[in-house]
């Protein structure tokens, strides 16, 4: 890891040679800007999305109560009339359910963005508010890793485009595809058609609930409003259903609030491990015991799976290696958590399940 320090002597510099903390000052701040404007346009393409799922709704709601008007009148009502007022049902609740998933991640960019706003905010307080690096009576400060930050800023992005191109992209193809297949059969074989419209309704049902999911990993809404313990407890039954593995949880002090991006941190921590267990470890029972009850918040999470050499978490060079991927996403987990005070501890032999231990300050 790069860590950048502050505390030069001037005298250190040649005339006309930048002090590397003014650098760092400026690029924050370019940072800082480019974040707000991004928030200016996402806080606008959100009101503009809430306003069009209103109207979206109202339309829905109008085709859905035409459509009960025609079910009582089936007799009288003509078949090309029912197809359309059908059709238009179809669109319009696939509209909606498009419309919501797109005002959802707007909002969870904006919270992202706001999260960074608060952590370049900090850093150039730290910057800015000292000669040299230090805190009261000369204590040091931690150096500001921002090779750190960007790294892991660009590895939650290239993560989250992989998801979007395997997972509601690719459905949205399909939908299409589905979508002409019924188009083309509908006056051939009525049958057919209303049979594949039932496949493309029950195809649509499961990818929307995937985006939900989806939307659910990327920024849990229940993180704000409840906190890490009951977002971590609903997580954690969420992946035992859908990965068909016995993991339990126990949580000490469930009611403790902790700052935003320090809740975050305790809930990607989890979140992580237990996927990396799931792809590489093949377990049967995991359990999860998270413990908020300190001035450290401790998370230990063990599995019964195939373990692997901890040792190589030490090697600095993990990345030239070409070594396992399970020791490269726990380094950058661990590389994470050193940008808020946070440490992480392996103990696991091949063939033996593994112990992982996060710890986060609380305060």
């Amino acid at each position: 890891m790069v860590n950048f320090q502050t505390d030069f002597d001037d005298d250190m510099f040649d005339e006309g040679e930048r002090d590397p903390r003014d650098e760092l000052i400026d690029m924050i701040t370019s940072e800082m800007e480019t974040a707000r404007k991004r928030m200016v346009e996402i806080r606008d393409q959100i009101e503009t999305m809430q306003n069009s799922v209103e109207r979206e709704q109202n339309r829905y709601s109008g085709i859905a109560a035409e459509l009960r008007n025609l079910k009582d009148n089936l007799d009288t009502v003509p078949r090309e009339d029912i197809r359309d007022r059908y059709d238009e049902a179809l669109d319009a609740r696939f509209r909606l359910a498009t419309m919501r998933g797109q005002l959802e991640k707007f909002e969870a960019n904006y919270q992202i963005l706001e999260q960074n706003q608060q952590l370049f905010a900090r850093s150039l307080d730290i910057l800015q508010g000292h000669s040299s690096i230090g805190g009261p009576g000369g204590t040091p400060v931690t150096p500001i890793d921002v090779v750190g930050i960007i790294r892991a800023q660009e590895e939650e992005r290239q993560r989250l485009a992989r998801q979007m191109h395997d997972g509601p992209a690719q459905s949205l193809t399909n939908f299409i595809l589905q979508a002409e297949i019924c188009q083309r059969l509908f006056d051939r074989n009525p049958d057919r058609a209303a049979e594949e419209l039932e496949n493309l309704k029950s195809n649509a049902s499961k990818t929307f609930q995937k985006v939900r999911d989806f939307i659910f990993d990327l920024r849990p809404m229940m993180l704000d409003d409840l906190g890490v313990a009951p977002t971590v407890r609903r997580y954690v039954e969420s992946f035992r259903e859908k990965n068909d593995i016995a993991a339990s949880v126990e949580i000490i002090n469930e009611d403790r609030r902790l700052e935003n991006y320090r809740e975050v941190m305790v809930f990607r921590s989890i979140q992580d491990i237990l996927s990396m267990a799931r792809d590489y470890a093949a377990p049967t029972e995991l359990s999860i015991k998270l413990d908020m009850s300190g001035d450290i918040i401790k998370a230990n999470i063990e599995d019964d799976g195939r373990g692997f050499d901890a040792s190589a978490l030490a090697d600095e060079d993990y990345e030239d290696t070409g070594g396992d991927a399970r020791i490269q996403a726990l380094t950058h987990l661990r590389d994470r958590l050193e940008l808020v005070g946070g440490t992480l501890s392996v103990h696991s032999t091949e063939g033996d399940g593994s112990v992982i231990r996060v710890e986060i300050p609380a305060e």
